[in-house]
């Protein structure tokens, strides 16, 4: 498995502001449109995130690797979770909210920001607080039609 840094010249790191969404109190990370990508990219370069409200993502934080259903309010994008796997992901309310825990241990809260680095675009992710630096397995998912049919198999 291939280990990636965050400095890595081929990770895109993008600061983005952690908000509170709906009538929850627990933050969650905004994700910025494509088009207000050029003012907030720290290092490398990203045009796209490629990610849609509706996918499922991998995001890895503590050097541990999960999943993060996109979600979408009238402001844009939003990460309100992350979960040990993608049926957990998909079933909103199910296991552990592993960002939340991970927000509470750094002392993250909405209006602070963290760093969400493009390791492998469209499907790994990574969130780190700003000024630090992490390493990544950067590891590719299964193939799109062989996801496709675990999805179904999923339901």
């Amino acid at each position: 498995m291939p280990r990636v840094p965050s400095d890595d010249e081929g990770v895109a790191s993008i600061r983005v502001s952690l908000a509170r969404s709906g009538g929850t109190r627990r933050p969650c990370v905004r994700i910025p449109e494509d088009d207000e990508l050029a003012g907030r990219v720290e290092s490398g370069t990203c045009e796209s995130l490629s990610m849609s409200a509706g996918d499922v993502i991998r995001v890895a934080f503590d050097r541990e690797e999960n999943h993060a259903p996109v979600t979408a309010d009238s402001s844009g994008r939003l990460i309100r979770g992350a979960f040990d796997n993608r049926r957990l992901a998909r079933e909103a309310g199910e296991g552990e909210n592993r960002l939340v825990a991970w927000l509470d241990a750094n002392g993250r809260e909405p209006g602070d920001s963290v760093v969400l680095d493009v390791v492998v675009p469209g499907e790994l992710y990574g969130l780190r607080v700003p000024g630090e630096r992490t390493v990544y397995e950067a590891t590719r998912g299964p193939p799109s039609s062989l996801a496709d049919i675990a999805r179904d198999l999923d339901g």
